[in-house]
Formats: structure tokens, C-alpha cells, sequence
């Protein structure tokens, strides 16, 4: 399994980011895809995940009407678009799954929200 996030960068708060996951390695549309992120001296924590089929999808209550998660399986790709973005999304944001028992994580983009 290979996880490669792209898309983070600085940002002006109110402003947006679109983030790409770029999956290979197992049958992508059959798995549940997640975005989770890390601030610094915190814990790493969920911020939306979508099943493999795209029909349910889940938010932390902190994104919630800000931010859409999204995939693509003809791409293998799973999207994280965020509006109004707000210093405090400021965190490493990583891509999730958990194919064949195994969890798998990307390398992580950073997202910097400043003025």
C-alpha cells in the first residue's frame, strides 16, 4: 500500500487548500479512505473519512461545513478541500486506510494557516 499526500502549503486564514491522496497498491474503490491531522504537541486526530463507495462520510465536529472530503476511484484518489480555513487547522494532515489488517499512513503534508 502507498499513501502520497500533496497540496498543503501556507495559507491566509479565510482562505482554502485542496489536498490530494494518491493510492496504489490494493483495490482502492473497496476501502474506507480517511484525512487525519497532527498540530504540534498534540495528538493526531480524525478529520473526515469516507467509505469505498463514497456513501457515508464523517466529520470532526471542528471542520464540519468548512471542510469536503471526496474520492475519485477511476484516479485512486481522495481529495480533503478546505474553506474558511482558520489558524488553528494549522497541522501535519495525513492520509489513512486499513487494508488487509494493516494500517497504512502517507508521509504527511503540512498546512499552515497565518496572516
Amino acid at each position: 500500500v502507498q499513501l502520497v499526500e500533496s497540496g498543503g502549503g501556507l495559507v491566509q486564514p479565510g482562505g482554502s487548500l485542496r489536498l490530494s491522496c494518491a493510492a496504489a497498491g490494493f483495490t482502492f474503490s473497496r476501502y474506507a479512505m480517511s484525512w487525519y491531522r497532527q498540530a504540534p504537541g498534540k495528538e493526531r486526530e480524525l478529520v473526515a473519512a469516507v467509505t469505498g463507495a463514497g456513501r457515508s462520510i464523517n466529520y470532526a465536529d471542528s471542520v464540519k461545513g468548512r471542510f469536503t472530503i471526496s474520492r475519485d476511484n477511476a484516479k485512486n484518489t481522495v481529495y480533503l478541500q478546505m474553506n474558511s480555513l482558520k489558524p488553528e487547522d494549522t497541522a501535519v494532515y495525513y492520509c489513512y486506510t486499513y487494508v488487509s489488517q494493516k494500517t497504512s499512513w502517507g508521509q504527511g503534508t503540512q498546512v499552515t494557516v497565518s496572516s
